[in-house]
């Protein structure tokens, strides 16, 4: 397809709120996102480029380091990014039920990045998550196979929801929201890296590496789940939180993703992939072809073009596997917005 000319709207607030009444008031912001919407945005992508990586991957298994590995040196990415560094690893465990494996990002993959920066000899390599929909942290290691993980290989594990927090501004500011609350294990970590899971979303098309992020605001702040996100507009809201925390590295799990009625009630969709990339929104267009949605009309990403990094195809130097051959068709929901992204 070929890029519009110029970006449909990404909304901004009309008027900033308090965060009590975007706890107690009504309406939540999904595609369209908050009130008082204008045009904010042309795509001006000409300055910008990416390198992204595909690798196949077809099991978790003990493989999963030496591809990973593998696929960083595809970025130039070696011992020097982390060596004597702070490394949070945030995961993707929004609900988890031992019985759906595919919400969550997978505890081997996990595992097999933490190998890879401890022998890159990173200072300390940490997980960290704060879980939308559930409160009780114990039962989300449970249920996710983390916890058994996370016990074998001595590996630290931070609830991001109960968390020390501090202010800072919203670089963007999109949302109305002046300053974003983060927990201050942000501030102790020098690489972020976002380990997404590859899934469809009923409000926002798709929940790739930059949609995870959610789960790095404090509930004890934001709520459960995550209301004040949701009220101000969840495109807005994504694109603030990345432009505020600014992540160094991406890792999608598309071994196993998840269609239909993403992010909790879809099933299983074996894609058997992996993609990285040091930059989210290239990371995440990228990932959205290989489900078989159009980047371009996913909001999120549609603002993020010319903001925070490239989502043109011409504009990301595609390493490792080609898209080609790899595309899986990724089920919607059956919704007038979820098959716009089809184009």
């Amino acid at each position: 397809m070929n890029k519009p000319e110029q970006s449909p709207p990404v909304e901004a607030a009309s008027q900033r709120m308090s965060r009590r009444s975007l706890l107690v008031g009504g309406g939540v912001g999904l595609l369209a996102g908050a009130a008082g919407a204008r045009w904010l945005w042309t795509h001006n992508e000409c300055f910008q480029s990416a390198t992204t990586a595909i690798l196949k991957a077809e099991a978790y298994d003990a493989r999963l380091e030496s591809i990973l590995r593998e696929g960083l040196g595809e970025l130039g990415i070696d011992r020097r990014w982390c060596q004597g560094k702070s490394v949070l690893l945030k995961p993707n465990l929004v609900e988890p039920r031992i019985t759906a494996p595919q919400i969550n990002t997978n505890p081997q993959l996990v595992r097999a990045a933490v190998e890879v920066f401890r022998r890159w000899d990173a200072r300390e390599v940490f997980v960290a998550e704060g879980p939308g929909h559930t409160r009780d942290m114990q039962w989300v290691l449970e249920q996710s196979g983390l916890e058994a993980v996370l016990r074998e290989a001595d590996i630290e594990f931070v609830d991001l929801n109960h968390d020390d927090i501090f202010a800072t501004k919203n670089r963007l500011g999109l949302t109305g929201l002046g300053d974003l609350y983060l927990p201050k294990s942000i501030q102790r970590a020098d690489r972020i890296v976002s380990m997404a899971k590859m899934k469809t979303h009923h409000w926002a098309g798709a929940t790739l590496s930059m949609k995870n992020l959610f789960g790095m605001m404090p509930g004890i702040c934001y709520g459960w789940p995550k209301n004040v996100l949701h009220q101000v507009g969840i495109p807005n809201s994504i694109l603030d939180i990345t432009a505020t925390i600014r992540p160094q590295l991406a890792i999608v799990d598309g071994i196993v993703g998840m269609e239909g009625d993403g992010p909790i009630m879809g099933t299983a969709k074996r894609a058997n992939v992996l993609v990285v990339g040091t930059n989210l929104p290239a990371v995440d267009a990228t990932a959205a072809r290989l489900m078989d949605l159009d980047p371009w009309r996913i909001p999120y990403l549609r603002g993020a073009s010319g903001r925070l990094g490239p989502i043109g195809k011409n504009r990301i130097k595609q390493r490792g596997e080609p898209i080609r051959g790899l595309v899986q068709h990724f089920e919607l929901i059956d919704d007038p917005r979820m098959k716009a992204l089809r184009g």
